[in-house]
């Protein structure tokens, strides 16, 4: 069994652009009422679909598809905004991610629930942090392709690629190396020891990267750009 992703990939079709810079930008000024709509009505079937008895590799597309298309729609919801952060979730709550949005085979999850306590939790996989995107300029790209369980992998790895060869995944300046803090925020995942995380960034690195790391012992420093990734 299958999940219909084809009403999101249109809407990555007509509004996900790549930019010369690396980074994929989304038109949220310019989507239509109509495409707003098609959007919601994804989430809503999203809802109604068993996903207990779909394959592992399924399910993991259809969790991924899911948080992307709710963190679009949550944006979409609130714009025009700066910063997905300009998004409260409740009093004193930065950004909407601990916000309940949906209900999936009688539960309520926020966003958090669905990355945390789903894809992270359940499949321990870091190249989870390629996939999901949080609408900012420094997170791993919204990719132009919706997930499907046939090339999970390959697009989990792809994404990997891409992000660790990008400067805002991972640069070395006059031999210090520093990182996207995703690799602190979640540093239980990618390894307890800096040597750790070096060695998973090394292993999607292309060559150059790959060699200026081989002589780097410790991370240097992490940063993080919330500007919201949006189309010019």
């Amino acid at each position: 069994m299958t999940v219909d992703h084809t009403p999101w990939q249109s809407i990555l079709d007509r509004y996900v652009s790549a930019s010369p810079d690396g980074i994929n930008r989304f038109a949220y000024g310019r989507v239509s009422a109509a495409d707003k709509g098609a959007l919601k009505a994804y989430l809503g079937a999203l809802q109604g679909v068993r996903v207990s008895p779909l394959g592992e590799s399924e399910q993991r597309a259809y969790w991924i598809n899911f948080y992307n298309a709710l963190t679009i729609d949550v944006v979409l919801d609130h714009y025009p905004v700066k910063s997905i952060r300009d998004i409260g979730g409740g009093l004193f709550v930065t950004g909407p991610w601990k916000k309940e949005l949906v209900a999936v085979e009688g539960r309520k999850l926020s966003l958090d629930n669905i990355e945390h306590d789903i894809l992270r939790k359940t499949w321990r996989d870091p190249r989870v942090h390629y996939a999901v995107n949080c609408a900012s300029m420094s997170c791993p790209n919204l990719m132009r392709e919706a997930f499907t369980g046939a090339k999970l992998e390959q697009m989990l790895n792809q994404g990997a690629r891409d992000y660790v060869n990008h400067p805002r995944g991972a640069r070395v300046v006059n031999g210090k190396l520093t990182l996207s803090q995703i690799y602190e925020w979640y540093r239980r995942d990618f390894g307890s020891r800096d040597s750790e995380v070096i060695a998973h960034v090394a292993r999607y690195a292309e060559p150059k990267l790959k060699t200026q790391l081989a002589s780097i012992e410790f991370i240097a420093g992490y940063d993080y750009d919330w500007s919201l990734n949006e189309a010019k």
